[in-house]
């Protein structure tokens, strides 16, 4: 689920999402030197993926966050993690989700995701206004 990648980032696959849906994510990433102990998400406007805890392991740290599918494709959002002591020291992680319409397939979560909830999705059909007289 959680790679390195050459540039020294991290790539996080979540697996096939559902659209209009929540999720919570936790994975780990190993040990960074360079970050020390005490780390936290660096605020990103980002209205789709929060953090919601950074914690430290011994083997890593554990990143927990929540994730609101909100359009089709695959997707990327990002997020960064730096070290609380200030030193400049930071980690960019990027979550990628397939997500899938309401209407195509099952979702197929992989470890460390779990649905959370289901946003409220607007169909014009259930509208009570009746037109013009």
């Amino acid at each position: 689920m959680v790679t390195q990648e050459k540039d020294g980032s991290f790539l996080v696959k979540v697996g096939f999402l559902k659209i209009l849906h929540k999720y919570e994510i936790t994975f780990q990433l190993p040990p960074l030197q360079r970050l020390g102990r005490d780390v936290c998400a660096v605020p990103v406007p980002n209205l789709n993926l929060r953090v919601i805890a950074v914690t430290p392991l011994p083997e890593g740290y554990s990143v927990q966050c929540e994730y609101t599918a909100h359009r089709e494709g695959v997707l990327k959002e990002e997020l960064v993690l730096a070290s609380e002591a200030g030193e400049g020291a930071s980690v960019k992680v990027t979550v990628q989700a397939r997500v899938m319409d309401r209407h195509h397939g099952t979702p197929m979560l992989l470890d460390g995701v779990r649905c959370v909830g289901a946003e409220l999705e607007y169909d014009s059909e259930q509208s009570d206004w009746h037109g013009f007289d």
